[in-house]
């Protein structure tokens, strides 16, 4: 810290100064301070050590955030958020300063974020997977730099990539211990990209939200086709993609603005302001299938294997099968019993196992490019 906060707090009260409950004014070499509560005047020149301790808390608690903390106005607002000093949030410096020594935690998709007081009013910040929340640090792999986080937003624990960066798969065992004020932004800005931003816009009433068939009509190429997507299927495709368990974000964008999707949207912190390319990626493909007439088949089951293709296609929707236990051979999605099915139904010929209602040969059926 290069200069005092009572000399820079000096330098502002020449035009006053009223911030999180402080009152300063200047006053020819006179400084004088005021909390509720509590009031002193110093020399314009003096230090935090002329100041009653409650005074110095108010003092260094400006000083952060007119001096250290960022001027940008959606990081600004979110560290505020995160140590609990929003508006409409009452606790008093004080008070916040009493919990910033043990730290303020709060949750953003899957990270914990704690903010800690420093020497002399100033934050450090920790990131790491709210799953380790009570993980010793000793036990995480200490991270730094923007690169690590780049890292760790592209592969899940299972080292596959990563295609959608807010999907509830951010892989554990990493902490980034301590970081100023600006980095703890870049570092929730790389796993997290623009949510701090929308979720600012949205406290402020400027989220633009841009709806699927506004979105859809944009597309050009070999995404054109997206707005053909039927209205039902459209559904299907949110229910799909955008509920909580395949994406951390609070979906606020419809078909338009008009005609509501009747899918929940999610509880996520922050919102979700247009169909991401993931899921216009995947309105393609459905847009594909949904050209295909139907066609009615027939095929000899039991009423186990039945239900047993029923469990298969759960378990693999809902992300299951590395979930099923080859021992357990109950289990409609086990693997072994997925294989007795297959060699009893569907081995040989695909498709000859299911057999044509009105008698034609499936082989022949049109198939989507």
């Amino acid at each position: 810290m290069d200069r005092d906060p009572v000399e820079a707090l000096a330098k502002a009260a020449a035009d006053g100064v009223e911030f999180d409950g402080l009152s300063a004014r200047l006053d020819g070499e006179r400084l004088h301070v005021a909390t509720e509560g509590s009031t002193t005047t110093v020399a314009a020149d003096g230090t935090l050590a002329d100041l009653p301790a409650p005074l110095a808390a108010s003092v260094t608690n400006w000083f952060y955030w007119d001096a250290i903390a960022p001027e940008q106005s959606a990081g600004r607002a979110f560290l505020r958020w995160l140590e609990g000093a929003s508006e409409g949030e009452q606790s008093t410096v004080p008070e916040r300063y009493d919990a910033l020594e043990t730290g303020v935690s709060r949750e953003w998709g899957q990270l914990l974020l704690t903010a800690r007081l420093a020497d002399q009013g100033t934050r450090r910040y920790e990131v790491r997977h709210v799953d380790d929340q009570d993980v010793p640090i000793s036990e995480l792999a200490v991270k730094t730099a923007l690169d690590d986080a780049t890292a760790i937003a592209r592969r899940d624990d299972r080292d596959r990539y990563r295609p959608l960066k807010t999907a509830p798969t951010l892989p554990r065992g990493w902490v980034f211990p301590d970081l100023g004020p600006d980095a703890v932004l870049s570092i929730v800005g790389e796993l997290y990209p623009a949510t701090i931003e929308n979720w600012y816009r949205e406290r402020e009433g400027d989220l633009d939200v841009t709806h699927y068939r506004e979105a859809a009509q944009r597309q050009t190429g070999r995404y054109q086709s997206v707005s053909e997507l039927p209205s039902e299927a459209l559904e299907w495709a949110a229910e799909a993609c955008c509920v909580d368990p395949e994406c951390l974000k609070r979906r606020e964008w419809d078909e338009t603005e008009d005609e509501v999707l009747d899918v929940p949207r999610g509880d996520g912190s922050f919102p979700c302001r247009e169909p991401c390319s993931l899921f216009v990626a995947a309105a393609k493909e459905w847009t594909s299938l949904e050209d295909e007439a139907t066609r009615t088949y027939e095929i000899e089951l039991t009423p186990s294997e039945r239900d047993q293709l029923e469990a298969i296609v759960d378990a693999v929707a809902d992300g299951q099968t590395d979930q099923i236990r080859e021992a357990d051979l109950g289990a409609g999605a086990n693997r072994y019993r997925a294989r007795y099915l297959r060699a009893k139904r569907f081995e040989g010929d695909a498709s000859g196992a299911f057999e044509m209602a009105d008698g034609s040969d499936p082989s022949e059926e049109h198939t989507t490019e």
